[in-house]
């Protein structure tokens, strides 16, 4: 469907009113924007390195992070030139560890290109990056009239025009809503509406219980005209996959066996972890359960149990025939880049079980 039988179908009214829209929308933004540390004396790399850290992950978890990285790698010059340990231990605890890979190599990219990319489309050639990311870079950065659309601003234009079709998955719901998000964006400061389209998204038209009462753009808002705006966007249930991993907790000497990631994983590549079961083939006893924590990965709920094991003669001759397994000190283990989860729970465990 094109653009303008789109907005025909869907979206005269809100359309028509996009300037006092825009107008109602920014106000509100210029008074209750949080006081975020990449929004204050803002440059393109804070820019940058914030929006790679918020992709699935939430403003609050980010924070320290994002102050220690500028402590730590303040430019682009300092990010190109560190190492990969150095990336990935700051990184440690954020997940989705190819953020921080694509961000390292961006950097080193972006300084050896002849001129910096300006554009949407020119910020797409480099890693790490897609339509929302350089919607987000280059209207903030570069006030380029590109539109962000997450599941924060689906949210917010489904609820907007009352939009009653089941979509697929969120990418399909993105897709839809694209066209409407960029007529929206026309004739603003590019910015600052995109900032507070997601700020609007993040603490007003929530998910749940969105606050209708406090929302400046209430009044241009179909499904809160018909008493219903917890029933937009409309999604079909995701499909839940179950997996059980069985972890090993073994020790010798004042040394713990972990398990460092190939080098060609995705995501966890040279992050260390406790041994899968799989990998020795050990099958242990319930007897020995030591930890049994549950998480979820995006459409899958994991169940993880780790379990204290004593590795016999020929498991360790296995073991030390095994790159990917390392006997690692205790005094060692703060310097290495674990994933989070797990240093959680090596944390707990240690306490409970002292590494002898």
């Amino acid at each position: 469907m094109c653009l303008f039988a789109f907005l025909v179908a869907h979206s005269v009214p809100l359309i028509s009113s996009r300037a006092k829209f825009q107008s109602a929308l920014h106000a509100w933004y210029r008074v209750h924007a949080r006081a975020l540390p990449w929004r204050e004396a803002p440059a393109l790399y804070k820019t940058v390195v914030s929006e790679f850290m918020l992709q699935q992950t939430q403003v609050v978890t980010v924070l320290p992070y994002f102050a220690r990285w500028l402590i730590e790698l303040p430019n682009f010059t300092a990010l190109a030139a560190a190492s990969e340990a150095k990336v990935m231990k700051l990184w440690e605890g954020l997940g989705y560890y190819s953020r921080a890979r694509n961000l390292h190599k961006l950097a080193q990219l972006y300084l050896a290109r002849p001129t910096p990319p300006r554009t949407p489309v020119e910020w797409q050639e480099l890693p790490g990056i897609g339509p929302y990311t350089a919607a987000a870079i280059t209207s903030i950065s570069f006030d380029e009239p590109a539109a962000v659309v997450d599941g924060n601003v689906v949210r917010i234009l489904a609820r907007l025009t009352a939009e009653d079709r089941l979509f697929r998955d969120g990418t399909a719901a993105v897709k839809h809503f694209t066209a409407l998000a960029d007529a929206l964006i026309l004739g603003a400061h590019p910015g600052t509406h995109n900032q507070a389209m997601m700020e609007l998204g993040a603490t007003v038209c929530l998910r749940q219980n969105p606050r209708c009462d406090i929302c400046p753009v209430a009044k241009f808002c179909a499904a809160r005209e018909a008493g219903t705006p917890e029933k937009f966007p409309r999604l079909q249930p995701k499909k839940i996959e179950q997996r059980a991993v069985t972890r090993l907790w073994c020790e010798q000497r004042g040394q713990l066996l972990l398990q460092r990631g190939h080098a060609k994983a995705k995501q966890l590549a040279g992050l260390y972890e406790l041994p899968e079961a799989t990998a020795l083939g050990i099958v242990p006893t319930k007897k020995s359960l030591l930890l049994k924590k549950r998480r979820a990965i995006t459409r899958f709920q994991i169940t993880e149990s780790i379990y204290r094991v004593k590795p016999t003669p020929a498991q360790l001759k296995r073991i030390a025939a095994e790159p990917a397994l390392e006997w690692v000190a205790q005094d060692k283990l703060a310097t290495l880049t674990l994933s989070g989860p797990h240093r959680r729970w090596i944390a707990e465990l240690s306490e409970k079980h002292p590494i002898k």
